[in-house]
C-alpha cells in the first residue's frame, strides 16, 4: 500500500477504468447516504461521479498515494492520504456508503478484513467493492515469469503483488458478517489503441497498475531490458486486430447491505 502512483499515466485509459466503478455504483441501493467514503479513491473521478449522484452527501476519499490525493484535490474532490488498513481498524460505524474499487487486491489478507470494513458502515448502509479478477491472464503471468529470471529476481524480493478472489468468496464472507450481498463478475473486452498510435498499449495499461511496483523496483538499466522483453511477450499474447488490441479484463464485484 506504500506504492506511489502516477495519476496521469493511470488516466490514459480513464473511460475503461471508470466503467466498472460506474456499473458497480448502479447496483448500490439508492438510500440517499449522508456520508460516503471511497477507500483507494485514486485521482478522484469516482468521488466526482458520486457527488453528482448524491449532491447533498458528504463525500471524501482516502488513498495511500500522495500523488493520487493531490490529483483528486486538483479535480475538486475531498481526499486525504491514509492507509486502508488503519481506517478499517477502528471498530465504529461512521459511513452510510463505503466504496473501494481496484484497491483491495493490493492488501494481503483483505478477504479476512472485509467484516471490519462492513462494521464501519451504519446499519442499513452499504459496502460496494470491486477488484480485478484477471491475475491468471498473460498480462500478469508473463510479468511474473520474466520477473523470476535471476537477473531480475534479486531486485524484486518483497515487491507488492496483487491478488484477489472469486465472487463466491466475497459473497460468503460478507453474508457471514451479516449483510445482504449481491456478488457478480464481468469480463470486459477493452479495445485499446484503435488508431494504431501505440505499439504496446497493453504494456501502457499494465505499467500504470499491476506492473508498476515491479518496474519501479528495478535499476534503470535492468528496467529498460525488462520492459523490452515484457513488451515483446505482450505483443504475442495480445496481437493487434483490425479493431485495435483487445484486452479481456475480468472484474469481480460485491455490494453488501448491512442489516
Amino acid at each position: 500500500m506504500g506504492q506511489d502512483w502516477d495519476p496521469e499515466h493511470y488516466s490514459r485509459f480513464a473511460d475503461e477504468r471508470d466503467r466498472p466503478f460506474v456499473e458497480m455504483l448502479a447496483r448500490v441501493p439508492d438510500t440517499a447516504p449522508a456520508r460516503v467514503v471511497d477507500l483507494g479513491c485514486g485521482p478522484g473521478r469516482g468521488l466526482l461521479a458520486m457527488a453528482r449522484r448524491w449532491p447533498h452527501a458528504e463525500i471524501s476519499g482516502v488513498d495511500a498515494s500522495p500523488a493520487m490525493v493531490q490529483a483528486a484535490r486538483a479535480a475538486g474532490a475531498s481526499a486525504e492520504v491514509g492507509d486502508l488498513r488503519a481506517w478499517a481498524s477502528v471498530d465504529r460505524p461512521v459511513v452510510d456508503l463505503l466504496v473501494t474499487t481496484a484497491t483491495l487486491q493490493w492488501v494481503p489478507g483483505h478477504l479476512e478484513m472485509l467484516p471490519a470494513l462492513l462494521r464501519r458502515v451504519r446499519p442499513g448502509g452499504a459496502l460496494a467493492m470491486s477488484v480485478p479478477g484477471n491475475f491468471g491472464e498473460p498480462s500478469h503471468t508473463l510479468r511474473r515469469e520474466i520477473a523470476a529470471r535471476p537477473d531480475y529476481a534479486r531486485h524484486l524480493a518483497g515487491v507488492a503483488e496483487p491478488a484477489a478472489h472469486d465472487p463466491v468468496h466475497y459473497l460468503a464472507v460478507l453474508a457471514g458478517a451479516g449483510a445482504e450481498v449481491d456478488a457478480w463478475e464481468t469480463t470486459y473486452l477493452h479495445v485499446l489503441d484503435p488508431e494504431g498510435r501505440d505499439p504496446d498499449p497493453v504494456l501502457t495499461w499494465v505499467s500504470a497498475t499491476g506492473a508498476r511496483p515491479t518496474l519501479e523496483a528495478l535499476p534503470e538499466d535492468l528496467r529498460a531490458r525488462f520492459v523490452e522483453e515484457f513488451a515483446a511477450a505482450l505483443r504475442l499474447a495480445y496481437p493487434r486486430t483490425s479493431l485495435g488490441v483487445v484486452l479481456p479484463f475480468r472484474r469481480v464485484f460485491a455490494v453488501a447491505r448491512r442489516r
